[in-house]
């Protein structure tokens, strides 16, 4: 049997991280297994469905490196599919017609709660042998309903949450076509599952209630149960569902805000799922590791700061000149021409190890290209005090003397502080404002190797006025 997994999503607009951990752990489970992943548009809804939404689920999953094997394949052109079949049912007695106005099924379900009785249909228009029907009322358009067993129950042994039993007498005939012909949600999905032979459907929680229904529709037509694993919802860090309502980010956002999608990755794997004690571990091992016995059986909840605690381990792991790449057009959107003075990979190399996000890499390179800074005279005789300037005026004479590297400027400091009897603060201070204005500065001797000894030079001459 060929593993086939999918992730069907409606396309309204907005992904979250809740969202995105359900195409995850299926496409995790078809990558272990050398299955297949589907993407399935559910997107009957054609009131809130739009092509950007699907653009954006597309997009997520891309930047997520979550690759399918077949879609994405949209619900809305399966429709003759749809009605092929519910024909087919009609014909075998699987389905009637049910001809009670919403008006008569509002009544009867104010009636039910009266007698504090749960709210169903009561299978008047249910064919049965025996059983006299009324003729159709003229004015009335049917909606067609599935004929469900009646006794028994549905049973699945669901890989999350264990045995769940559902007596068919708590289930009414359910519509599986609107009055105008269109067929329902859980209808559509029945009949996706088994021509697209999907074997586990890997889901959150919201849709136990309507497993039972599926499954029953599925036996109908023939076909068998997939195994189920119903996912426990994921919560924000306030503890409630998490939803754009709630303030969720969409997965967009995440990208925005310079987040690694490594990272994410990294950080879904973990919302629900564990491999023993480990928390920082590739999408390879994540592949060869995942399976459904290890996926949790209570709501995970969405932890902010560990999330960025990961993005920082992933950024400073990273290859210089491949985070480069992927800094660069968030430096670019802060107006910084890269071109315009040291190399660019050099930069991100020093800024890596304090930074949280690509972002703060891009902020942090702006010392680096802003040019030279405009410093008044209050300013100077603040932070660059006439004591210390015979300090570096001693420190240019050393830099001159070494061969630029960052070792050389290391020595040039203490052979400074050693004359002058001086702290590295003191000095480094004084010579961080001198250069950029700022007293705030990723390692100050890598600095001055990257912005290069003459530059530097001109720099600190121009604030003393030496020379």
């Amino acid at each position: 049997m060929t593993v086939r997994t999918r992730f069907a999503p409606s396309p309204t607009g907005f992904i979250h991280l809740g969202n995105l951990r359900s195409a995850l752990y299926p496409w995790a489970f078809a990558r272990k297994m050398q299955g297949d992943f589907i993407l399935r548009i559910e997107d009957t809804d054609q009131e809130r469905s739009s092509q950007e939404a699907v653009d954006v689920i597309i997009e997520g999953m891309k930047w997520l490196g979550l690759d399918i094997d077949e879609g994405p394949i949209y619900q809305m052109q399966r429709m003759d599919r749809y009605r092929e079949v519910i024909a087919q049912m009609l014909q075998d007695g699987l389905a009637y017609y049910c001809y009670m106005s919403e008006e008569e099924l509002n009544a009867l379900r104010e009636q039910q709660m009266a007698n504090k009785e749960k709210p169903r249909y009561n299978g008047f228009w249910r064919p049965e042998p025996g059983k006299d029907l009324p003729a159709p009322p003229s004015d009335v358009k049917p909606v067609i309903r599935f004929k469900n067993p009646i006794g028994g129950s549905v049973v699945w042994d669901d890989a999350v949450k264990g045995r769940i039993e559902i007596s068919n007498d708590e289930l009414d005939d359910l519509v599986i076509a609107r009055p105008d012909g269109t067929p329902t949600y859980n209808f559509c999905v029945v009949v996706d599952d088994l021509d697209m032979k999907i074997t586990h459907v890997i889901r959150g929680d919201d849709h136990v209630n309507n497993t039972p229904r599926q499954i029953n529709i599925l036996k109908a037509l023939g076909g068998q149960s997939p195994i189920y694993a119903h996912l426990p919802t994921v919560l924000n860090d306030q503890g409630e569902k998490m939803s754009k309502r709630n303030g969720a980010m969409s997965v967009r956002d995440y990208e925005r805000e310079g987040y690694m999608p490594e990272a994410v990755l990294n950080y879904l794997a973990r919302l629900g799922w564990s491999h023993g004690d480990a928390e920082v571990f590739t999408k390879e091992q994540f592949v060869e590791w995942f399976n459904l016995d290890h996926l949790g059986k209570s709501p995970a909840q969405h932890n902010p700061e560990k999330l960025l605690w990961l993005n920082h381990h992933y950024i400073q792991q990273a290859d210089a000149a491949d985070l480069a790449k992927r800094a660069l057009p968030f430096a670019q959107n802060l107006g910084i021409k890269t071109d315009n003075g040291p190399d660019f990979v050099g930069v991100v190399n020093i800024l890596k190890d304090r930074a949280n996000t690509l972002i703060e890499i891009a902020e942090g390179a702006k010392l680096f290209y802003m040019g030279r800074p405009e410093h008044s005279a209050a300013d100077l005789e603040v932070n660059v005090p006439e004591a210390i300037r015979p300090a570096i005026s001693d420190f240019i004479t050393e830099l001159e003397a070494g061969d630029g590297s960052k070792a050389a400027i290391s020595a040039a400091f203490k052979a400074v502080l050693a004359k002058h009897g001086l702290k590295m603060p003191a000095l480094a201070m004084p010579v961080r404002y001198a250069m950029f204005a700022t007293t705030q500065t990723p390692a100050i001797d890598a600095v001055i190797s990257l912005i290069g000894i003459e530059e530097t030079k001109e720099r600190l001459q121009r604030s003393i006025k030496i020379g």
